[in-house]
């Protein structure tokens, strides 16, 4: 079979259940596919065929026994930031390019519980620092819709192997957009959940505050199947929320869109920088659901200025903690030949760490350094919980709240962007972080160029069955989310 790669992951579970064909044969088609297109995409850091292989028969017998779940046998690519056993762990950065990870990530070893197969690790901006993915120690990944530009960061690997059909679904992280933001440039769904919703264990740190993994696959229905394994609470991650976990895909249908209330920021569509197209986009599918009975209602969020100093002084700041244990002692990059431990110290870090990683390692080290936390880090805190509260007061008369993802299409590679500019590309997404609520990308639509826009759905905490709903009910009426890369068309 040539075309295994269209297939939902409904089909797939259903076709792997039907014995229509086995898990070796789906396996061996991404491979064969990865082998063929990835040297175009550059997508992966690391195939693990073998164990893939291996997994695939496991998954074939646990088929034939009967002890299969719904995703036994379907193959998954994970973000190099999830420790993988036995299996490189890089985080995109010349300084763990030689850790190998003696455990798995909790997300990692929920998906080998499940039966998922792993194709190999995805590539990222280094340490989750960035929005291109262009900050890797193994060079830029392309997006498929067009290999000059960027897809996206910090996921930008996860969201370009699955744009290009090099995997089925992919793990994400997302600190401040880095899921929904690639899932946007590359014309996927992309689900960042509450925080505390999905397991931070095992997850290589950027910003502890403000991390969460989460799904990015074509369509919120094979989001829901991803988010079945990923979510839970987990008793390694101190702030993993006890809380019932719903049957993500049993709920597809479970919020009408019909009288839902869609708040619309006026503050986020007069933003400068906001391109046209994607503007038009947006505002086109949110008339589609208001069309399907959605009620659009203009909302004030007052601080919506404050959404990227506060991001960057406390996202830095918490990596200047995280990034310090990366010292050249315990394990990672250590410079050779060192005159004294000081010296060692410098150059292992200075070497092993890429310039935006630097950059944020010293602004967070200013911000929490004496004489400066008061006036940065403890003000940023407290700017923080008002914008939680300034989107606590919104939901009080809205149910979600739609925004662009990002205010323009996918960069071109090489772009240059100045670091302000590429952080002041993260209006739309930052916010979410900072007040741990779930959001979501759905696919509306082109731009000019034909590179994809996406339209973001925020929920109140622990909403993710309706955003995924929401979004599924779209994707019933709208076909943006069946459209292909002339990449991911071509066969292997």
């Amino acid at each position: 079979m040539t075309d295994l790669h269209r297939l939902s992951i409904r089909e797939l579970s259903e076709g792997l259940a039907g014995a229509k064909f086995s898990s070796r044969e789906l396996t061996e088609h991404y491979l064969k596919r990865i082998a063929k297109l990835d040297t175009q995409v550059k997508s992966y850091v690391t195939v693990t065929a073998e164990q893939a292989l291996a997994q695939a028969d496991a998954a074939y017998a646990a088929i034939k026994a009967g002890t299969a779940t719904a995703l036994t046998g379907v193959p998954i690519a994970h973000k190099d930031i999830f420790c993988t056993q036995g299996i490189k762990t890089t985080a995109g950065s010349k300084m763990l390019d030689n850790f190998i990870s003696p455990y798995d990530a909790t997300v990692v070893a929920k998906g080998k519980a499940a039966g998922l197969v792993t194709l190999g690790k995805v590539n990222m901006d280094e340490f989750a620092m960035g929005s291109t993915s262009e900050n890797s120690f193994y060079g830029a990944t392309a997006n498929p819709w067009n290999l000059g530009h960027v897809p996206g960061g910090s996921s930008g690997g996860s969201a370009a192997a699955v744009a290009a059909d090099l995997a089925p679904f992919a793990t994400g992280t997302d600190t401040g957009g880095s899921i929904r933001q690639p899932a946007s440039f590359c014309g996927l769904t992309g689900l960042k959940p509450s925080y505390g919703r999905v397991s931070r264990f095992g997850m290589i740190a950027y910003a502890s505050s403000l991390d969460q993994g989460g799904p990015m696959a074509r369509s919120a229905e094979d989001c829901a199947y991803l988010m079945n394994v990923m979510a839970g609470h987990d008793a390694k991650d101190s702030t993993s929320i006890e809380k019932d976990v719903d049957d993500y895909v049993a709920n597809l249908n479970g919020t009408l869109v019909q009288g839902l209330r869609i708040g619309i920021p006026k503050q986020y569509f007069n933003v400068a920088g906001l391109d046209a197209d994607v503007k038009a986009r947006v505002e086109e599918s949110l008339k589609k659901l208001e069309d399907m009975g959605a009620t659009l209602v203009e909302i004030d969020l007052n601080m919506t200025e404050a959404y990227v100093p506060t991001y960057y002084l406390i996202a830095p700041a918490e990596a200047s903690s995280n990034l310090s244990r990366y010292d050249g002692v315990r394990y990672g990059y250590r410079a050779e030949n060192p005159v004294d431990l000081m010296d060692l110290y410098k150059r292992s870090r200075s070497e092993g760490f890429g310039a935006e990683v630097q950059r944020r390692i010293l602004i967070g080290t200013y911000a929490l350094s004496a004489g400066y936390y008061d006036a940065y880090y403890v003000k940023a805190q407290k700017v923080r919980r008002l914008i939680q509260q300034d989107f606590l007061k919104a939901f009080e008369s809205v149910d979600v709240i739609a925004a662009p993802s990002a205010p323009t299409t996918a960069y071109k590679i090489g772009a240059n962007l100045s670091p302000v500019e590429m952080y002041l590309g993260d209006i739309y997404t930052i916010a979410v972080n900072l007040a741990g609520l779930p959001a979501i990308n759905a696919p509306v639509g082109f731009d000019k160029d034909n590179l994809p826009v996406g339209l973001q759905l925020i929920g109140n905490y622990w909403s993710e069955s309706q955003l995924l709903s929401v979004v599924h009910q779209y994707q019933q009426a709208t076909d943006w989310h069946t459209k292909r890369a002339a990449i991911a068309e071509e066969n292997a």
